[in-house]
């Protein structure tokens, strides 16, 4: 591709197994810089290993990662806002505690945001994790994340397991407090909810990068993201 100097994120010939498992098999791509990406593909396609890839936590894979020009590494984690899919705050932890925690770790975190967003939120300073319902602990590191002023936020099903009332909230939650200029990343299966947000799409299955490109482009003949993806993996589900 010839957009690399536009590129955040940029994948040469990445290849990542699990023993005999190939989860992916020498993918390469570029992300462009200031997008809403959608990353989408089933169950198992790969999605999470490649944003722990993204994010430093896993390290054995083989080919060429860079963040903003850098490999995966202290560098790129200051630029770098991840919300994993599983909920990682101690459960004995309020509200308040997990703002101080996080506030501690990133130069970038805005605390004062970050209090007032709790009661924006709806949420109880002093509640302990362990008592928070699911949404309630969506939106507690929701707001954690967006309250960085990061290039990058990576976020692995930001409104799974929650009512669609909530997804809405969580969705125009993250769309207004982005840094202007920042790029997203989101790993959702919840394509009809985001679809009309997203600038572009990455969609991988079976090792490989099977479709990347912009939502205009692909929606020109009118057809939807969620109808598209339906069509690129249909045969996955067939016995």
């Amino acid at each position: 591709m010839d957009s690399v100097k536009d590129s955040v994120i940029s994948v040469r010939n990445l290849s990542k197994s699990y023993g005999s498992i190939h989860v992916l098999n020498n993918v390469s791509f570029d992300l462009e810089r200031g997008h809403i990406i959608g990353l989408l593909g089933p169950n198992g396609s790969g999605k999470t290993s490649l944003i722990k890839i993204f994010t430093g936590l896993i390290n054995d894979y083989k080919g060429e990662v860079l963040i903003d020009g850098t490999k995966p590494g202290v560098i790129s984690k200051s630029k770098v806002a991840y919300l994993p899919e599983k909920t990682y705050l101690a459960s004995y932890m309020t509200a308040d505690d997990a703002i101080n925690y996080i506030a501690d770790f990133y130069d970038d975190f805005d605390k004062e945001k970050a209090m007032k967003m709790i009661d924006v939120f709806q949420l109880d300073h002093k509640q302990k994790v362990k008592t928070m319902s699911k949404g309630q602990q969506e939106k507690i590191q929701l707001l954690l994340v967006m309250c960085r002023n990061a290039q990058i936020y990576i976020l692995d099903e930001p409104m799974g397991g929650v009512d669609p009332a909530a997804r809405d909230f969580i969705l125009r939650a993250i769309l207004q407090n982005r840094p202007e200029g920042s790029t997203i990343l989101m790993s959702t299966h919840l394509i009809h909810d985001i679809e009309g947000v997203l600038d572009s799409i990455i969609m991988i299955g079976r090792g490989q990068l099977l479709m990347q490109d912009t939502t205009a482009n692909l929606t020109a003949q009118g057809k939807t993201i969620n109808e598209i993806f339906k069509e690129v993996f249909r045969n996955d589900w067939e016995f």
